[in-house]
């Protein structure tokens, strides 16, 4: 089920009645049941993958418990990591790596046939294998005990809110909450509404009227320009922000209205002043799992610079991994890591260079030129991320190195943006929204947006409200409801 469909609108509200009729007893026994049809809107059967995994780990983490020697423990945690990791593979990696198998015996000129499996990948199963996968690993560790109650943590498993696109919580933080008593909250409820209006803005009104353009253009590069192609990737950049940053906006919203608190996962990531900010702005929830399941179990800063720089170069190679079964995804998650390792190595270049220029004189002008290069940075990161092969990806690069002066002129550009999707209305829609966020992320810096404990007048604060309610009616693109783009990871 989408957030941004018609039946969710009613299985919300409906969900959210019954849970607060029913005593608390019998609530997690709602929320699962929703939880379950929620993800079998979409296709039933899989539905039985989180139901194995489900199982797999609560047996798996109670019987680690109860053994005393590691070893034991090891084979219960690597029953728990080759189930969830084996299903991920099957689905998502068996035909990628197969494909890849194949071409490397045909560089040999080894004949091999390499077997694919025509599967349909089930919607979220990265978000909900690796949220399972921390909460084993975390018994093992000894971080936790295991939850004894299959329901609560078939709940914690499935919890509609963030199924299947996060944020990926940990146990030690969405498991207690099923366990306290909810009240009736009003101001609870519009802090909650008001955040699944925010996040539904950034969908349908900027994400998805975005997605024309940029799929226009990266469809079909053949027919456009340098031009065409950095505007589109500009474009793409706002698109996967605004659809993912409003997935999880409608899921914490949601969530909130019932009295679940999520974790944040994005923090005005286009304000940071570089790459090693950016990802700790960025899909937040992710980003975190990787550094503690991945990233400080290889040994983290603590083994030398060269090691530092190798682990980071595996834990983003490993991340691209994570979205896609494509190299492209791969080649993105390794050039995060060059320019982190290029922030680690210039450091101390960087900060004088700033001094000898007179830049921390200027700290406003310093700032910007930090954000401006990080955000170009992510630009090019994108490129990758989003062309259909890498040699697409190569020839919008090369495109976008060979501007000339004819491709700027007027008429040039109204032919170009013409062509690309959207209309001069629409394009005018999409540039006042985005103006609209970036003006909100700007003031939410100092004043939370949408807190109860906000000095602004009542009056303004529903005249905003209703504002934000009628522009996604009026200007939310409806026609065809698009998936979130994080659904196909």
């Amino acid at each position: 089920m989408l957030f941004n469909s018609f039946e969710f609108l009613i299985f919300f509200p409906v969900v959210t009645v019954l849970y607060f009729i029913l005593p608390h007893k019998y609530r997690w026994v709602l929320l699962l049941a929703a939880s379950y049809y929620f993800y079998m809107a979409w296709k039933p059967a899989y539905v039985l993958l989180i139901f194995l995994s489900t199982i797999i780990d609560y047996f798996a983490s109670i019987w680690m418990s109860k053994q005393t020697e590691k070893r034991k423990r090891k084979a219960f945690l690597l029953l728990s990591l080759f189930t969830n990791l084996g299903l991920l593979f099957v689905f998502k990696y068996f035909n990628f790596f197969s494909v890849t198998l194949g071409s490397l015996f045909s560089a040999m000129h080894v004949a091999y046939e390499a077997p694919q499996f025509n599967l349909l990948l089930p919607m979220g199963i990265s978000f909900y294998t690796f949220q399972t996968l921390s909460y084993t690993i975390d018994v093992y560790r000894g971080k936790r005990e295991p939850e004894t109650h299959f329901g609560i943590f078939a709940l914690y498993v499935s919890f509609f809110p963030q199924l299947v696109a996060g944020p990926i919580e940990r146990s030690s933080h969405l498991l207690p909450q099923f366990y306290k008593k909810q009240t009736f909250d009003f101001d609870r409820m519009v802090y909650g509404l008001k955040r699944m209006a925010w996040g539904f803005f950034k969908k349908v009104v900027i994400a998805d009227r975005m997605a024309v353009l940029v799929n226009t253009v990266y469809g079909n590069p053949g027919s456009y320009n340098g031009v065409a192609f950095l505007t589109a990737t500009i474009m793409f950049a706002f698109q996967v922000y605004g659809d993912f940053s409003g997935y999880s906006d409608i899921a914490i919203g949601a969530a909130k209205v019932m009295g679940f608190d999520l974790m944040e996962n994005f923090k005005r990531p286009f304000f940071s002043k570089s790459i090693t900010e950016m990802w700790r702005r960025w899909h937040i929830s992710l980003s975190s799992w990787f550094r503690d399941y991945v990233y400080f179990p290889l040994g983290g800063s603590r083994r030398g610079t060269i090691r530092t720089y190798i682990n980071i170069f595996i834990t983003f190679a490993i991340s691209g991994l994570w979205h896609g079964a494509n190299w492209g995804f791969i080649l993105w998650g390794v050039i995060q890591a060059v320019f982190l390792v290029f922030e680690r190595m210039t450091k101390n270049i960087r900060q004088k260079s700033a001094e000898w220029l007179g830049l921390n004189k200027a700290p406003l002008l310093h700032k910007f030129l930090q954000v401006g290069y990080t955000f170009i940075v992510f630009l090019f990161g994108l490129v990758f991320f989003r062309a259909e092969s890498f040699d697409k990806a190569i020839y919008m690069f090369q495109g976008i190195t060979h501007v000339s002066r004819e491709m700027l002129s007027l008429s040039a550009l109204k032919t170009m943006f013409g062509s690309m999707g959207l209309g001069r209305v629409e394009m005018a829609f999409a540039i006042v929204s985005l103006a609209v966020l970036m003006i909100a992320e700007l003031i939410e810096r100092k004043t939370p947006l949408f807190s109860a404990e906000t000095r602004t007048p009542k009056p303004i604060k529903w005249a905003l409200g209703l504002a934000l309610v009628f522009s996604i009616i009026l200007f939310g693109v409806f026609e065809n409801a698009i998936e979130f783009v994080y659904f196909q990871f």
